[in-house]
């Protein structure tokens, strides 16, 4: 292994958190055991129906409102209006301002860059939300400008192939040679599969491999504390 790429939202930073904040201000009435599961659901909907805004089939606002009603909806929680979608996205993205790296996290990126290995940012997203993210985290001190892509800005998305062979072109990098590291399934294993990229799969929501997926990735790692040594073992650093 030679180099090194990674998701942003809940790989390198807790999203559950912000996400567990903005609900708990405007909806106060959802159950806290009920949290993570709503977070597994509102992740969900954030995938399934993203692609209608880049097809422009829908408004981003509309889709922020349509994920966050059907999330409710799915642990029999009343739906809601636009305007209450509205408001709780605002006070989401007030949280996300807030966002810190995980120190495991940092740990790793500075063993990586003191050991010159080469490292890449793709993320799903709007490219203004995605960057506010990238510069809240300080990224830029880690990963260079020109190796950060946010799906919006390409026109294609994790877990298409089209996004990871742009990645290499862009990153100069070989997909034999390259890691990605994300914590869905779906989108950065699956992904990083199509792009015929290794892949660490960092499952610390301790998410069910789907059935109908076959296990492609190189190692599953469940908590931030094991992410470091991981990484060192597969690069023998």
């Amino acid at each position: 292994m030679r180099t090194i790429v990674f998701d942003v939202d809940d790989t390198l930073y807790d999203q559950q958190q912000p996400f567990r904040n903005a609900m708990t201000k405007i909806f106060p009435n959802v159950a806290t055991e009920d949290m993570h599961e709503l977070y597994l659901r509102f992740r969900h909907h954030s995938d399934e129906t993203f692609p209608k805004v880049l097809a422009n089939e829908w408004s981003l606002d509309f889709m922020r409102f349509f994920r966050m009603n059907e999330t409710l909806k799915d642990l029999n929680y009343p739906g809601i209006s636009q305007e209450e979608g509205k408001i709780f996205q605002q006070v989401y993205e007030e949280e996300l301002d807030n966002i810190t790296m995980h120190p495991e996290v940092t740990k790793l990126l500075d063993t990586l860059q003191e050991k010159e290995i080469p490292m890449g940012i793709i993320t799903n997203g709007p490219t203004d939300h995605q960057f506010k993210k990238v510069k809240q985290l300080n990224l830029e001190k880690w990963v260079p400008s020109q190796n950060i892509i946010i799906s919006q800005s390409t026109g294609f998305q994790k877990p298409e192939k089209e996004i990871f062979d742009l990645a290499c072109n862009q990153f100069c990098m070989e997909p034999e040679h390259t890691l990605y590291v994300g914590d869905s399934y779906d989108n950065d294993i699956v992904g990083a599969r199509n792009g015929g990229w290794h892949s660490l799969w960092f499952n610390h929501r301790s998410r069910e491999l789907p059935s109908c997926q076959p296990a492609s990735h190189l190692v599953e790692v469940t908590c931030f504390t094991e992410l470091c040594p991981t990484v060192e073992k597969l690069f023998n650093l």
